[in-house]
């Protein structure tokens, strides 16, 4: 049975009514809602660049890469905007069209004034592919034009960590850090470091502060975790684990992971032994 449209007082009086609660539908992931309002103004005007932008970040979130290039695209055409470059450019890779992604990044780190997160896509993309000095290229030539992007220097930072260049990938975080002291990621960049470092007792402060901020965040749950195994305190190193597994299935496997790295961990032969010691949901 076909929806029934929305009733005729809950529909937005204006397109800025409409791009707002769009952007509010994304924020709170009522994703269906945000295509549906873009969706509805891009039908009025097929290139209208803010629509098309939130149209193709609800198709993205919903895994429908191919349903956003189209939008993407037709308004990329008339827009040059980088943004919107940038976001079509994740959708072409998602869509298993790598190539063609790391064309259109390279186009949308032409504009100006210089958009930094194509650069950070950019970089990112070809560190991915293992073209790290491609990738430095990329980074130094964004922060040579957008020298305060504090998210460029975190992103060079992790590519020094692929090159595993930890004394660099430690200063540039330690920059970020003092620069941009609420910056999370650059708080999870930071205490990364220090753990590989060995540094635990330090690594560990930092994740409990970068979790004072994202609370949620499953990832630096699972760090502190390891750190705090790894300085032989096990019930809350266990306990950071299970929290982390039980923010979602697809964080069971890393939790359960990073539980058996360590020496004061533990190993688990049947997976079901391993899902009731986390106590996580299952896939």
């Amino acid at each position: 049975m076909p929806k029934r449209p929305p009733p005729l007082h809950d529909r937005p009086s204006t397109i800025a009514e409409a791009l707002e609660r769009a952007a509010l539908a994304i924020r709170d992931q009522r994703l269906a809602e945000a295509e549906r309002l873009a969706a509805a103004v891009l039908k009025s005007n097929p290139v209208h660049v803010p629509a098309a932008q939130l149209l193709g970040q609800a198709l993205l979130l919903q895994g429908r890469a191919q349903d956003a290039l189209e939008p993407l695209r037709r308004a990329a055409r008339r827009s040059r905007d980088p943004a919107l470059e940038t976001l079509l450019a994740r959708a072409l890779s998602d869509a298993g069209q790598g190539e063609a992604a790391l064309d259109q990044l390279r186009q949308a780190t032409t504009r100006r004034p210089a958009y930094p997160l194509a650069f950070l896509e950019l970089g990112d993309q070809l560190g991915k592919l293992g073209r790290l000095d491609e990738a430095l290229a990329v980074f130094e030539a964004g922060l040579a034009l957008s020298p305060q992007a504090a998210v460029l220097r975190v992103g060079l930072g992790y590519l020094h960590l692929a090159r595993n260049d930890r004394a660099s990938a430690r200063a540039l975080f330690l920059a970020v850090r003092e620069a941009a002291p609420e910056r999370q990621d650059a708080l999870v960049a930071l205490a990364n470091v220090l753990a590989l470092d060995g540094d635990d007792a330090a690594a560990a402060e930092l994740y409990r502060q970068a979790l004072a901020k994202r609370p949620d965040d499953a990832a630096t749950r699972i760090g502190l975790g390891k750190c705090l195994l790894e300085m032989g305190d096990r019930d809350a190193g266990e306990a950071a684990l299970r929290a982390a597994a039980r923010g979602g299935a697809q964080m069971a496997g890393p939790a359960l992971a990073a539980l058996a790295a360590t020496a004061h961990g533990r190993f688990f032969l049947r997976p079901s032994d391993a899902a009731k010691f986390l106590n996580a949901p299952t896939a």
